[in-house]
């Protein structure tokens, strides 16, 4: 489980990341471009993942891990609900959303990373 008050930090790890209100949630962008929402009333957020990324993430357990049900979710949008997710795989995801909107050069080093699993 992540609380919170914990999440935040995740996000904002990431080299220039900044935290913005986004309706009555917050948003973390790098740059203009918004990686992750977080919404605090229901312990849960919303991150963008590409085609190919989300449906391997969401066969891990789709009660962790599925598309926003909508349009959104076609684009790669996918909730993360935050009450029973473990630390490691809720990095893993925000790493992954990170480096798909991150200039290449802050995600090149993330990249590699991924890539060494």
């Amino acid at each position: 489980m992540v609380s919170n008050v914990q999440f935040p930090k995740y996000p904002l790890s990431f080299p220039e990341v900044k935290e913005v209100p986004h309706r009555e949630h917050k948003a973390y962008k790098v740059r203009s471009k918004i990686f992750v929402t977080h919404n605090a009333k229901e312990n849960r957020c919303c991150m963008l993942l590409s085609r190919e990324e989300q449906p391997l993430f969401c066969m891990i357990d789709e009660k962790l891990i599925y598309p926003v049900p909508n349009k959104w979710g076609n684009h790669g949008w996918t909730l993360v609900n935050l009450k029973a997710i473990k630390k490691d795989l809720l990095l893993e995801v925000l790493t992954a959303a990170y480096c798909n909107v991150a200039p290449k050069h802050l995600a090149e080093p993330f990249l590699r990373d991924i890539e060494s699993f």
